[in-house]
């Protein structure tokens, strides 16, 4: 069974991801990581995807990303939480909060 990674930034805004369709992290700004997946709702090409924005403590992005991989080899057959803003339930505490940005073809 493949990992997924949760993020969800509202009661009613969430996204769960197979990691296979993880493109990239990358530090964007201090204190911002961007999370660029394949695109899930009809991208038709490579410029098509989605974003999940990580907003976390300045400087500790490269923590934040361990962390991350650290879950993903400790969950093996499951999914991880990555940022949960409605419980507050982050896979590090330098994770302060998400957004979900999905890009339509």
């Amino acid at each position: 069974m493949e990992n997924f990674l949760i993020f969800i930034d509202a009661a009613d805004d969430a996204v769960m991801y197979p990691v296979s369709r993880l493109r990239a992290m990358t530090v964007a700004a201090d204190a911002t990581i961007l999370c660029k997946f394949d695109n899930s709702i009809g991208g038709t090409s490579d410029n098509d995807h989605d974003v999940v924005t990580i907003t976390c403590t300045a400087d500790k992005e490269k923590e934040v990303f361990v962390a991350i991989a650290q879950q993903l080899t400790r969950n093996v057959n499951g999914p991880v939480v990555v940022v949960d803003d409605v419980t507050g339930n982050h896979c590090h505490p330098n994770i302060s909060s998400c957004t979900i940005t999905l890009i339509a073809a």
